[in-house]
């Protein structure tokens, strides 16, 4: 590698890790975020309120591969870079200093989503463009291994939000942190913008680019060839559905879903769980580089399709081990007394609530909210019409009540009642109100968490090269940049919210896999038999 090799890369990744660091705060810090912009709503749909806003971001990211892919494809990727991590800088820093719910009202998570969807956009052109940039810089035969460092980006902006986040967790306290600590990291976030903008200033454009404009041959229209054209077309679609959707929910049931599971269904503390979490990503970062390296000897598409098909065939029972080693009490409890639901099925509502207007009156939607609040796991059983819902805790019936036309007061009186009458029945079977630290097994929960990583570098570190080599230079920042935010931003990004929607609606907190593992397994199908290997492609050829 030479030494101008090691700048393209390490300036390409470094201001690229500092883009996702941005970026991911949000999801780091979900359930802060939500008691402090979402604080109108009830806890459980505070939680989702903020995934959704954490989602936004993920659902303008085509439109920002839209955009910028366009000018980077017309203009070049250098200064399209530099439009990026501006945008994205400048929305986080504002969050830190935006003031919450309790003291601008509703302003507050509006303005919020508002930053959140800048943000999205301007992921939406930067990672097509570091990909692209470190491609067409990289030799033939190391092309894999080059553009896997870009990989590993994603992975090290999450790592070093967590680290940010627990330094200051740890510096000033779990009370300050939630009252107004969190706005740290998004604050010095302005430092990393600094350096980025350096960084980004002193690259030197593509060659292929510089090489392209020299001779006239870029793209007057990038987005009409990219996609108006079905030869072109048909590749963006295969690209998706083969590729893509199920590399993006693989990568975020590793990452983002697997700390949303510990914290909010295991209750372990927020804390330990990033720590954890941080622990997993520096062992399973490297794999990144290895299977990208690896897909230059092998090919890129037989690595990817494993880690859809393991992944698929795996989850369920590696989400039950993680349940046994981070929560063995409520492990126990589970399987010695289960909880049922017996409720008349017409009424019973759709349980997800992400906009906090619905209001849950009936017995069996107050049954059902009752349990989501504690994060119990349930069984649903039809019940006779007319009859009054019930929750069944092992051998003991607590029964609900119809919130109906009650005046507040007394509602308010039912209702706490009933919670407490199902807190002491669950406390009584042995369902623990939060994970106990001094019987979970870390080391176990670090192998699970390193299992699931591992996971995610087989299918993302060969992504970007293959991505990269289906697609011609004067189009492909467009082209390749699509997909990608398709599958990652909408796939991927939606898995949280989506995931907890059907745990929500079904009540057994394992439901949510079956969304990352009917994605993964669709990708594996069409990606095995339609999506060609592209390892020994001639990216120029076409130029």
């Amino acid at each position: 590698m030479s030494a101008e090799e090691k700048k393209v890369i390490f300036a390409s990744s470094l201001g690229t890790v500092f883009e996702w660091y941005d970026f991911y705060l949000y999801g780091s810090l979900a359930a802060i975020i939500a008691k402090q912009f979402f604080a109108g709503l009830d806890e459980g749909s505070a939680f989702i309120f903020a995934l959704l806003a954490f989602a936004a971001g993920f659902i303008v990211r085509p439109f920002g591969a839209l955009v910028f892919g366009r000018l980077g494809d017309m203009i070049g990727r250098k200064y399209t870079f530099l439009v990026t991590i501006l945008i994205m800088g400048m929305s986080t820093f504002i969050v830190g200093i935006l003031p919450n719910y309790n003291s601008i009202g509703v302003a507050a998570p509006v303005i919020l989503i508002c930053l959140r969807l800048l943000q999205g956009l301007a992921l939406g052109g930067e990672y097509g463009g570091a990909a692209t940039y470190v491609a067409e810089h990289s030799p033939q035969d190391k092309r894999g291994a080059y553009t896997a460092w870009i990989q590993t980006t994603a992975t090290l902006g999450l790592f070093l939000s967590l680290m940010v986040i627990l330094g200051t967790r740890v510096a000033i306290g779990e009370a300050a942190f939630a009252e107004w600590g969190w706005r740290v990291p998004f604050i010095v976030s302005i430092a990393l913008l600094a350096i980025s903008v350096w960084i980004r200033l002193s690259m030197n454009e593509s060659p292929a680019f510089q090489k392209m404009k020299a001779e006239g041959k870029t793209s007057k229209a990038p987005i009409s060839e990219a996609f108006g054209q079905w030869k072109n077309l048909k590749i963006v679609i295969l690209a998706l559905i083969g590729l893509t959707a199920g590399q993006a929910v693989v990568w975020y049931t590793g990452q983002f879903y697997a700390l949303f599971f510990l914290t909010q269904a295991l209750k372990v503390d927020g804390a330990t769980a990033n720590l954890l979490v941080a622990a997993s990503l520096i062992i399973g970062t490297p794999f990144f580089i290895v299977f990208g390296a690896l897909s230059d000897k092998i090919g890129r598409k037989m690595i990817i399709m494993a880690g859809c098909l393991i992944a698929a065939l795996t989850y369920f029972p590696v989400f039950e081990a993680l349940t046994k080693a981070a929560n063995p009490a409520l492990y126990e409890a589970q399987q010695k007394n289960k909880v049922l639901v017996t409720a008349n099925p017409e009424e019973c509502s759709f349980q997800f609530n992400p906009t906090g207007t619905v209001k849950f009156t009936s017995s069996c939607d107050i049954a059902k909210q009752v349990l989501a609040g504690a994060s119990v796991s349930y069984e649903n059983a039809a019940g006779a019409p007319g009859s009054v819902a019930s929750i069944k805790i092992g051998e003991t019936v607590v029964e609900s009540y119809s919130a109906k036309g009650l005046p507040a007061a007394e509602a308010k009186a039912k209702g706490d009642a009933f919670k407490k009458a199902v807190a002491d029945t669950l406390k009584a079977a042995g369902y623990p109100a939060k994970a106990d630290p001094a019987r979970q097994n870390n080391v176990m929960i670090i192998i699970i968490l390193t299992y699931l990583v591992i996971l995610v570098t087989m299918v993302y570190g060969p992504i970007a090269a293959m991505l990269v080599e289906l697609f011609p230079t004067k189009i492909r920042y467009t082209s390749m940049s699509l997909p990608y935010h398709i599958g990652n931003g909408w796939f991927g990004g939606l898995l949280p919210t989506t995931a907890f929607a059907i745990v929500a609606q079904t009540g057994n907190m394992y439901n949510g896999l079956w969304y990352p593992i009917i994605i993964a397994s669709m990708t594996f199908v069409v990606g095995m038999l339609f999506v060609k290997e592209t390892k020994d492609v001639d990216i120029y050829a076409n130029d």
